[in-house]
């Protein structure tokens, strides 16, 4: 579970980076007050919100199990454990 949710704080933090990346490149002060202003703040909140509610869309279209298929949860069999699958 902590590897998706890794990946969801990753990807809300692209576009800060992108933007300290910027903020480097033009050799402004990166850790001061007045090089993050409050609406720049709101747009970097915004566009990493994007991000996050299209891969949610993109994992919810492209991952998991294909229509119609049948899910077989975990049982034992001859004594052993077999995991669950989809069929």
């Amino acid at each position: 579970m902590i590897r998706p949710v890794l990946t969801e704080i990753g990807l809300f933090l692209i576009p800060f980076a992108v933007y300290a990346l910027y903020l480097i490149a033009t050799r402004a002060e990166l850790f001061h007050k007045t090089s993050w202003p409050l609406p720049i703040i709101g747009w970097l909140t915004a566009a990493a919100l994007l991000l996050i509610i299209a891969s949610f869309a993109f994992l919810a279209s492209f991952s998991g199990a294909p229509p119609g298929s049948t899910y077989v949860p975990a049982h034992i069999e001859n004594g052993r454990l077999v995991r669950g699958a989809e069929k």
